[in-house]
């Protein structure tokens, strides 16, 4: 089948290389923890599923099929888990969404989450809260980015407190770059007997995730970010443990044993009893759009020609490189002290002098790309950044300063 390859040697990736970007327009794109832009093998993955589809029509449906289950695996390898935790689905909000549904809950259970975490991680938990008589608490997040300890002495008592069913966490804070503690985290939520659900979006591509050591059960992301996807999809990792809690009462057609057997094997094989799967793919409910998931594995292809460990330390370098002159200028950095802590987020304060707004507004127009969520400068570089590119980026935010 046409897979989407690397193998063309012009389109190996290296660390601080823009060559699989040409036509991307902005002179520095600093926003990758908003939606990274399409790099040739991944347009070259769209492109081969279209023309696959163009030349053989439902002829290429079982091959694009095999493509999702190799996928699957090469995704099982980057955050530490099975294959069969693997499921394919619309996204980060759209795994927990499901997750929630179908979590056998208890009436009464508390469920703790995070004050000041993206609304997506926070949501399902309420509607499933609503739904099934349950508390939703919010933890605050001081006492993990300063080494204190307090962070989790403070989970660890709401966990004391009994009746915790869950703990939703990101593994990366959108607004602070803060990498949290999952290991900690997921052995606290073992010994309580909590189920630990991780909304990996700002992590996985960028940084280091891996299920089995750090103990939790329930991953979630979408691809438009660090994965370096396309928006519109994602997967979620559920492992066992969370398994053995959840009903199945998300499914479709393709959520039983053996789901397409009618369509081949001749009469008689059409049934309505055969069993939903018990993994976690049967949240695979219906047909998804098949040009995503080989764009996905075209990106995935490319992170791990690269490594995410090396990834992670390019951006740091980055980050290393910017971070004292924007002190200089009046900013204030949110990023960790403990190097630990750190992710490819560089989150700041604005000085007084200027609107958070006006100045990405006036990088925008320089042909800077970032971010301001929730007021703070968001700067994400991934690996196709330069420390080279630095001085242009310093160099644009002290015009903006003196002109303001």
């Amino acid at each position: 089948m046409p897979a989407p390859s690397l193998l063309c040697p012009q389109w190996t990736p290296a660390l601080g290389s823009r060559a699989l970007f040409p036509d991307l327009a902005a002179r520095v794109y600093l926003n990758h923890a908003g939606l990274s832009p399409a790099a040739l093998p991944v347009r070259h993955a769209v492109t081969a599923v279209l023309d696959d589809l163009a030349r053989r029509g439902a002829g290429a449906f079982l091959d694009w099929m095999e493509q999702r289950e190799r996928l699957r695996g090469k995704l099982a390898a980057l955050v530490g888990c099975r294959p069969a935790d693997i499921a394919l689905t619309g996204g980060t909000s759209r795994s927990l969404t499901d997750v929630a549904t179908c979590i056998d809950w208890r009436p009464g259970q508390r469920i703790l989450c995070f004050a000041g975490e993206f609304p997506a991680n926070v949501t399902p938990w309420q509607q499933a809260a609503s739904a099934h008589d349950l508390r939703v608490e919010l933890l605050p997040l001081a006492g993990f980015e300063d080494g204190s300890g307090d962070g989790l002495a403070r989970v660890e008592a709401a966990l004391a407190g009994g009746d915790v069913a869950l703990v939703a966490v990101s593994a990366v804070q959108f607004q602070t770059g803060l990498r949290m503690p999952l290991a900690a985290l997921g052995a606290l939520c073992r010994r309580h007997e909590a189920l630990l659900s991780v909304d990996a979006i700002q992590a996985v591509g960028a940084v280091p995730i891996d299920m089995n050591t750090e103990q939790f059960d329930i991953l979630a992301t979408g691809t438009h970010k660090w994965l370096m996807g396309l928006d519109g999809f994602g997967f979620a990792a559920i492992g066992p443990r969370a398994l053995s809690r959840m009903e199945p009462r998300v499914a479709g057609w393709l959520s039983h044993e053996d789901p397409v057997r009618f369509l081949f094997e001749g009469p008689g094989e059409l049934r309505y009893d055969r069993p939903v799967r018990r993994r976690a793919d049967f949240l695979e409910v219906g047909a998804w759009p098949t040009v995503g998931f080989a764009a996905l594995e075209a990106a995935v292809d490319m992170l791990q020609s690269l490594g995410i460990p090396a990834i992670l330390e390019h951006i740091q370098s980055w980050h290393d490189a910017i971070e004292p002159a924007l002190l200089e200028l009046g900013f204030e950095s949110l990023r960790a002290s403990d190097p630990g802590g750190r992710s490819g987020l560089l989150c700041l304060r604005t000085p007084r002098s200027i609107h958070h707004a006006a100045l990405q507004a006036a990088l925008d127009q320089r042909g800077i790309a970032c971010a301001n969520p929730d007021g703070n400068l968001r700067l994400s570089p991934h690996w196709p950044n330069a420390p080279s590119e630095v001085p242009a980026v310093l160099d644009a935010v002290r015009e903006i300063i003196d002109a303001a």
